[in-house]
C-alpha cells in the first residue's frame, strides 16, 4: 500500500462534536513510510543541488570525508 492509498482509505467519525480520521495500523505505517521517503528524496535533491553549485567539488559543497565521520556513526 502506498501513502496515497493510505490517505484515500481514511474513514471519518464524529465524537463529541469533533471529526476524527481513522486509519488501520497498516495504513498508518504506509503513510509514515511514504512521508519518510519524500523527506529522503528532498534531502538527496538538496545535496545534489549543493554539489552542482560547487561544480562537483564535494569539499566546497560541505561534504565531509568518510574517514572523519565513520566513528561518529558506529
Amino acid at each position: 500500500m502506498t501513502g496515497l492509498d493510505a490517505l484515500q482509505s481514511v474513514q471519518f467519525v464524529s465524537k463529541k462534536g469533533k471529526r476524527l480520521a481513522v486509519l488501520s495500523v497498516e495504513e498508518w505505517e504506509a503513510l509514515i513510510e511514504w512521508l519518510e521517503s519524500l523527506e529522503d528524496a528532498q534531502i538527496a535533491r538538496s545535496a545534489v543541488a549543493k554539489l552542482k553549485s560547487a561544480n562537483g567539488s564535494r569539499k566546497r559543497a560541505g561534504w565531509r570525508e568518510w574517514s572523519s565521520v565513520e566513528d561518529e556513526l558506529a
